[in-house]
Order: C-alpha cells, then structure tokens, then sequence
C-alpha cells in the first residue's frame, strides 16, 4: 500500500521549514502521480492543521500515513492514522479526510450532495467520502476483515463551523456513527477527546507496518459480482465522482417522481474509472425499488454478458432480466418517459439513427430515443473508446442533444483509475504510445503496482498467461482485427485464423453456437475457456481481465520515427471496404488498441507482428525475466521498490510484473 508515512511532530517540522509540501509531492511523482499546485497548497494548510489537534492532544508520535492509495485504485485518503486502542493495544486505524473548505450547502436538492467554494462539479458529502472510504479499505484488505470496527473514519472541516456544514442525509445513517463523523474548526475540543479515547500516547509502528504491507484481495471482474450485486441487492461501494453521479441520478428519481422537468445525466471517464459499476449500482438500487428500468449498450457482447451475470438462477436465464438488458436500438417505438431511467452504458457506441434488419430507421437521431423514453436517461461513456465510424457518441454530442431538446444536463467526469491496478502511468502512457495524447512516447517506468512486459513472440505470450489461467487467474489474448475471419468452424472447430511465423490459433467464435467446449464470442472475455482464442475489438471491449496479452498486427506499425496506422491491412470491414478507408480511420485503429491495451487488471503483455515496430517497442517496454537473468528483490510499495518482472519459470501464484532498471519517464 503506497503511502508518505510521518508523524504529526514531523509534519510541523517539515512545514516549519517550509518542505512539506515538497517531500509529499516528491513521494507521489515517484510512484507515478501529477501534482499540481492546488494539491500542493492543500497539504501545506490541511495537513498541519490536523497535525496541531494531534500533538495538542499528545498525540504528536502516532504514525499519519499521508496521501495512502486505496488498493486497485488511483484514488487516495488525505490522511489514515494508525495506532494501538488505548484499552486493548490493538492496532486501530482513523480514515481522515481533510477539507479547506469554509461553507458548503446542499447541492440542488441531492441530500448527500454539496455545494462548495471552489468546486464546479458536486462534491459528495465529507462524511458520505470518509465511510466510503472505509468501506473500501475494509472490503480489500484481508488483514481488516476479522475486525472491521478497527476502521473508523472522520472528516476535519478546519475553516468551517459547524452550521456551515450541512448534516448528512437521514438515508444514509445506516452506517456505523464512528465510520461518518464530522469535525469543525469549533468542534476540535471534541476532536481532541475522541483522539485520545481512540489512541494510546504511544507510537505503534506495528499497526501502519500492517497496513503498509497488507496483502491485497484479488480484484474480481466487475461482471463477476453482478449477479451477487443485482440478485442480493448488496452495494459496490462507490467513491468520489463516482458517488455524486448515483446521486445526481437518484435526485433525478425524486424529482421525476415530483413532476418536475427532466434532466440528462452524463458521465464520462476512461478505462477502468467506474462507469459501469456506477450503471449496475444503479441498477440494483432501482430494481430493488421495483421502479421501471433499463440498461442498454451497443455491444451484443456487453449485453449478453451482463444478461447473464444478473440472472437469478440457472434455468432462469434470460426470462427475467430479457426486458432489463436491451440495446440502443430497441427504442425506437417506446413511448416517451415510460421508464424511471435508463442507464446508457458504452454510450460511446451510440449510432447515429437505430436501424432494424428489414430497412427499419428511426426517425429521429438514436440519441433522442434514448432521452425520450426515460425520466432520467443516464449516459456513460468514453470519448476515446469510439472504433467503428457509424458509432458517433460523445460528451459534446449528447450534450448538443439535450440542449437541442431544451434539457438541462449534469455532468461528471470521472478521474479515477480502478483498472490496471490502479495505477496512475499505464492509461497516460499507452495514451502516448499511441499518440492520442499529444506527445511522443517514452520508456515504460518502474511501477509496482502494474506488470507491462514485451513478449518475443505470441507463443512465449502464451506461455506466460497460461499458468496463471490454469491457476484460476483470468487472462486473455488479443489482437488487432489484421486477419480473415472464418466465422463458420469446419469439422467441428474453429479455423486457425490467426497465423504468425508458425502459430496458429482461432479467434473468438462467431454467432451463439460454437463448437462444443468453446464460449460464443459474446462470452470470450468471461467464459474460462476463451483462453484458447483470440479476442477482438469487439468482444474485448467494455470487459476486463487480470492478464492481457496484447498482439499488434500491421495495421499499426512503426515507421519514419512514428506509429502508422495502415487501415489497408485491417480485415474489419468497418475500417477497410472495398478498397477504401473508412473516415477517421487511424483514429479508430489507435482508439481499438488503446481499448485492447487497457484491458488488464494486473499487467499487460505486448507483441507486435512487425519486426521494426518490435525493436522500436524494444526500447521502449521491458523483456520479460528470463531464467537466465537474476530477478531484483521483492520490496514492499511502502519502501518504493520494484518487484520483479514477468518470468517464465516463476510459479503461476505468483505476481507478474515489468521492472527491470530505471525506466524513467522522458
């Protein structure tokens, strides 16, 4: 767990002498994180004003774990106290989120929602943050779970009285008191109290070394939870943006149910921020209100996959969630407003008008048939997902839509990373790999928290995944859409398609009755037994996996100092038809492999076909650990070392990884 760990007594020297700041923002620029100035200007007013109450309260040598990232993710707590329980002596923990600011009022109507100076978007309220934060942290780490009221939580309002601050939401009281507390600048005689009822005047560097050190409970694959998640009602637990786009969606319920005018929601976010559990959270929370709701996608794949997760029992398979799971296009005659919401999901993928097979096309743009038949129509999506030309959603046009309709529209935009280990470098750099960023690629640098590694050839790919899925770990292969594809299997199996210097596998069966023992395409991310074949675009594209194996075909190569697209050698009929280039066609290639390369939850295998991109990559991604080469120690995140890299002959419960030197970013 990576974090700057201090004391209170050290946090007032170190702002004394004017480089606390520095020393925090030096931690985080090393493990991967942008500073900016705001963040800086935080940490040097919030943090030693927390560190006062601390030291006042005698407790200047507890262990304050600053900037702590929330495991499989981007996202960080402020401040995470640790200590012994003075009655007890066992290792306690106080989640503290820190805020400058002095008011903050309800944000139109949405309870748990605020309004505060210097915001444009809707903040979540601080103590609905600080219990989800714990929630987190409890749901994660195994080393909490025995005793998760070891894990309180509490936010210090420093510039804020107390009837600045509104109270929050009698709907959200359910949680423990001690996880949702609220202090203020007039209230930190009760602060002081409870910090030294909490903790013993002790310094227990057992109790963060626990934390710091604390084995991670395996990510599940967010579709995997979701037929606990709708079946059984229970709560992913959202954060942050996530949290103020659920809300503004649940105001949007009880406005709707007010008669007053409808809003769109719109969120966007890149791979791996939490659209889709945002879509399922709500999902559940509406069907269990027994309100009218839909979620739709563009993807047959998406929706059949989903479909299945949320069926309540086997045999049930589709009966009951058919009418729930629905696509874009089976809008088109709905009559206006006749759902509560309808959750867009993928909605990078909407068309420009929904076309029937028989010649049917909607009158109207795709998009309006989706504000149209919901109360609440919800959009999630990611500009830089789009990869066909038909597909023309986006946050500018959704938003010229509603406009056009007269409609207000809430807007979130989502900064976290819950996808590829949470780590704050791989989406920035695949982003410059691929040059959708603006600037040239550079080295891949050390991170402990995600593996990237350049395979020599799509066998010793192969060879390096397989153990871990034989181990119940999910991994897949895919590629760039560069070869013919025989959708009908001959003798039974599936053609061997894919064909590089002697390796030959099949990609991910066409339509919904493959040969016996192999998933449907719909199912190749999710089904254990589409390791066997290589995915696409397609059925790649809004699902995750713990290892990904990446080939690059030649319809991005590396040429004259740069990647080149060459939609020439695309075997997708949407990009190459009839000797003609679709528009925007190097935008969607680059758009497909940034979806295929962000995929991974824990490390990402790279190949390309091409020899001279191979040898321009070589430079840029480390090999794989081979036996002949000795691996660097394992050291913990807390001490900022690398782990070792992918090896071949490392055991298959093991972690794989990708640091070999010091890769810095250039």
């Amino acid at each position: 767990m990576l974090a700057f760990q201090t004391t209170p007594k050290q946090i007032l020297e170190l702002a004394e002498v004017d480089q606390l700041a520095g020393r925090v923002a030096a931690h985080l620029s090393a493990a991967g994180f942008q500073v900016d100035t705001s963040e800086r200007s935080s940490w040097e007013k919030s943090l030693p004003a927390l560190a006062r109450e601390l030291t006042a309260a005698g407790l200047g040598d507890l262990d304050a774990l600053v900037e702590s990232q929330l495991p499989r993710s981007s996202r960080r707590i402020d401040v995470i106290l640790a200590g012994a329980e003075r009655s007890s002596n066992r290792p306690v923990y106080a989640v503290v989120e820190l805020k400058q600011w002095s008011w903050a009022t309800v944000y139109d109507e949405a309870e748990n929602l605020v309004r505060a100076p210097g915001m444009r978007e809707p903040q979540p309220h601080p103590a609905l943050q600080v219990q989800t934060y714990c929630s987190y942290l409890t749901d994660f780490l195994p080393v909490l779970w025995e005793w998760p009221e070891s894990v309180h939580g509490l936010a210090f309002l420093h510039n804020a009285d107390r009837h600045q601050i509104p109270d929050l939401s009698t709907n959200s009281l359910t949680v423990p008191a001690e996880r949702r507390m609220v202090f203020t600048r007039d209230r930190t005689e009760d602060l002081r109290t409870y910090l030294r009822e909490r903790f013993a005047p002790w310094r227990y560097r057992a109790a963060a070394e626990r934390l710091l050190n604390a084995s991670v409970r395996p990510s599940k694959q967010l579709l995997a939870v979701v037929a606990e998640e709708v079946a059984s009602r229970r709560h992913l637990v959202l954060l942050d943006e996530q949290r103020s786009a659920y809300e503004l969606v649940m105001r949007g319920v009880r406005w709707a149910d007010q008669g007053r005018r409808k809003r769109v929601v719109l969120v966007s976010g890149g791979p791996g921020s939490g659209k889709s559990a945002i879509a399922l959270t709500l999902l559940a929370d509406l069907a269990r209100e027994e309100r009218p709701v839909a979620h739709a996608t563009g993807s047959k794949a998406f929706k059949k996959t989903v479909q299945e997760y949320a069926r309540r029992q086997p045999r049930d398979r589709e009966q009951r969630t058919a009418p729930v799971f629905n696509y874009f296009l089976d809008f088109m005659k709905s009559p206006p407003d006749s759902l509560d919401v309808l959750i867009c999901d993928e909605a990078h993928r909407i068309r420009s008008r929904s076309t029937r097979r028989g010649g049917f096309t909607g009158k109207v743009p795709q998009v309006h048939e989706l504000i149209a038949v919901a109360k609440v129509p919800v959009f999630l999506l990611d500009d830089d997902q789009v990869v066909r030309p038909n597909e023309v959603g986006s946050v500018r046009m959704i938003r010229e839509a509603a406009e056009s309709l007269d409609l207000e529209v809430d807007y979130i935009h989502l900064g976290a990373q819950f996808r590829c280990g949470g780590s704050p470098r791989y989406e920035r750099w695949v982003m410059h790999l691929l040059g959708l960023a603006g600037r040239v690629p550079y080295r891949w640098p050390v991170d402990d928290d995600y593996r990237v590694a350049l395979a020599a050839s799509p066998q010793q790919m192969e060879d390096l995944l397989r153990p871990r899925h034989v181990a119940g770990q999910s991994a897949r292969i895919s590629a760039g859409f560069c070869w013919p594809w025989h959708e009908l299997p001959r003798g039974g199996k599936l053609v061997l398609d894919v064909a590089i210097n002697g390796w030959r596998r099949p990609w991910n069966a066409a339509g919904d009755h493959p040969p016996r023992g192999i998933p449907s395409g719909s199912y190749w991310a999710t089904d254990p037994r589409g390791f066997d074949q290589i995915g696409c675009i397609y059925t790649a594209q809004g699902f995750e996996y713990e290892w990904s194996g990446v080939i690059l075909g030649p319809d991005l190569v590396f040429r004259d100092g740069q990647l080149r697209s060459d939609p020439t050698r695309s075997n997708d009929k949407a990009i190459f038809k009839n000797g003609r280039a679709s528009e925007g066609a190097d935008r969607l290639i680059r758009n497909a492999y940034k979806v295929l390369l962000t995929r991974g939850m824990r490390g990402t295998l790279i190949h390309s076909v091409d020899p001279e991109t191979q040898e321009f990559l070589a430079g840029l991604v480390p090999p794989p650990l081979t036996r002949v080469q000795a691996a660097p120690g394992v050291v913990q995140v807390a001490r900022n070392g690398p782990r070792p890299p992918l090896r071949e002959e490392q055991p298959a419960h093991n972690a794989a990884g990708s640091a070999d030197g010091e890769l810095d970013e250039r």
